[in-house]
């Protein structure tokens, strides 16, 4: 599959001329002010960004080869962490920071290094995302809209680097946190111009296609209304916290998870000491085929692959998948369930329980298993709040309610609350008096967005 990939193994992109590169901005200037800033655009040949993004792909195509070729291990060392890979091409050179650790991350995910090559590295052109984000950051989006591609500044590039194993060790203690999945860092350095560092995450709205409303929500009122996109346009709006007015997160049974969690992870941000980060929030109806109900059996299958991070396939056949996904329900003989309740943690926990108990009677049988309590599914669910999974593509940020699929995650942590931030934060409160706004100190901004969550679920 590598060597097919188009433009891998021959000479970079030619440059572009400066009349050309003059030319090709005012035309795109233009056509962001017509859409507003905002939407998704194939970057074509013509694009101000086809040469950079041509250049990225093959660069990505071979960084990645590296770890087809040889494979990841399930454990890395503190040396992973600041190892620095570097690859010469025609025109540019790629660097790719802590590659085994995203490696091994991408694969405790269930993803595979080809179809991760495939989905960033095919013949198919990036997407720009163009939004109503102050950010002065670029973002690309792979053709299948799978994967975020972001370009980030070298302070938050050493920020995410120095903190990324205490990352992974809060994705590895609670597994289906809401935190956004980080995939690589990489820069890239093209002669005669500045070096870019960017970033591959995974897509909190993935797969987007029946997803009728997102929101970028801070949990306060400054600045934070975004005009509706007119309903013949089709252009892609990022609502915020005021458009969300009156209105409510139905998750019923599932509420109670997403507290618990947005309560996990901000804490991280906290210790962290960050702000301004963001809770991205979509909403698609659900399908009558798609709404609470199933076999009790399969039901058991889901609560247990919820606990067994990557143990089955994410689309059928050999492909491995992000944990807890899980195949179509099989064939099933057993009643379909009455009650909505199944399909929450309550079975994930009630599965767990179980087993705790069919353990401790084995080992006082001394017919083997771990023994001690505090050893079984059910203390391990507890610890690591997990969750029911969804049946989907991407369950780690799908929550299903009775009626609506949600897409959540927490996006945007690089922002430390320094002495920059102090002083703005002093300076809104003489202009904006009596009213909330983003910049506040870390513990104050987590217990703001949490109680956000909290007044607008139920």
């Amino acid at each position: 599959m590598y060597g097919s990939l188009k433009g891998l193994s021959g000479g970079g992109p030619r440059q572009p001329s400066a009349t050309v590169k003059t030319r090709r901005r005012k035309r795109w200037g233009g056509l962001r002010q017509k859409w507003k800033m905002l939407g998704l655009f194939p970057i074509d040949p013509e694009h101000e960004f086809h040469g950079l993004t041509c250049m990225m792909k093959d660069g990505l195509a071979a960084a990645i080869q590296s770890t087809v070729d040889t494979p990841p291990t399930n454990i890395t060392s503190d040396e992973d962490f600041k190892i620095k890979d570097t690859q010469i091409h025609k025109g540019f050179t790629l660097q790719t920071y802590a590659g085994h650790v995203f490696a091994s991350f991408r694969s405790a995910l269930g993803m595979s290094e080809r179809e991760y090559q495939q989905s960033l590295c095919s013949a198919s052109s990036y997407l720009q995302f163009i939004s109503n984000s102050k950010s002065k950051a670029d973002f690309f989006l792979t053709n299948d809209k799978r994967f975020f591609l972001k370009t980030q500044n070298k302070r938050e590039i050493r920020f995410l680097l120095d903190n990324l194993k205490i990352y992974m060790e809060h994705l590895r203690k609670y597994p289906h946190s809401l935190l956004v999945k980080f995939l690589g860092v990489h820069k890239i350095k093209i002669p005669h111009q500045k070096e870019k560092y960017f970033i591959v995450m995974q897509s909190v709205f993935y797969p987007d296609d029946r997803i009728i409303a997102r929101y970028d929500i801070k949990g306060c009122e400054v600045s934070r209304w975004t005009d509706p996109s007119p309903e013949d346009h089709q252009v892609i709006a990022v609502l915020k916290d005021l458009n969300f007015r009156d209105q409510y997160i139905e998750l019923d049974q599932q509420r109670a998870w997403l507290l618990c969690q947005m309560e996990i992870d901000t804490h991280f941000l906290r210790r962290l000491n960050v702000l301004d980060y963001s809770l991205l929030l979509a909403h698609q109806p659900l399908h009558q085929d798609e709404r609470p109900r199933g076999s009790f059996g399969s039901l058991i299958i889901r609560a247990k692959r919820s606990v067994t991070p990557g143990s089955s396939p994410l689309h059928p056949g050999p492909a491995p998948a992000a944990p807890g996904a899980v195949p179509e329900d099989p064939p099933s003989n057993s009643p379909p369930s009455s009650s909505s309740s199944e399909t929450d943690g309550y079975h994930v926990r009630k599965w767990a329980a179980g087993r705790g108990r069919q353990r401790s009677r084995a080992s006082d049988s001394g017919e083997g298993g771990r023994g001690g309590g505090d050893s079984t599914e059910m203390a391990e669910v507890l610890a690591h709040n997990r969750r029911l999974l969804p049946n989907f593509k991407n369950p780690l940020h799908v929550i299903d309610g009775p009626e609506q699929r949600y897409f959540v995650g927490i996006i945007d942590i690089f922002t430390v609350y320094g002495l920059r931030k102090r002083l703005e934060h002093w300076w809104k409160r003489l202009r904006y008096p009596g009213r909330s706004f983003s910049t506040v100190s870390p513990p104050a901004y987590r217990a703001r967005l949490c109680d956000w969550v909290k007044e607008h679920s139920r």
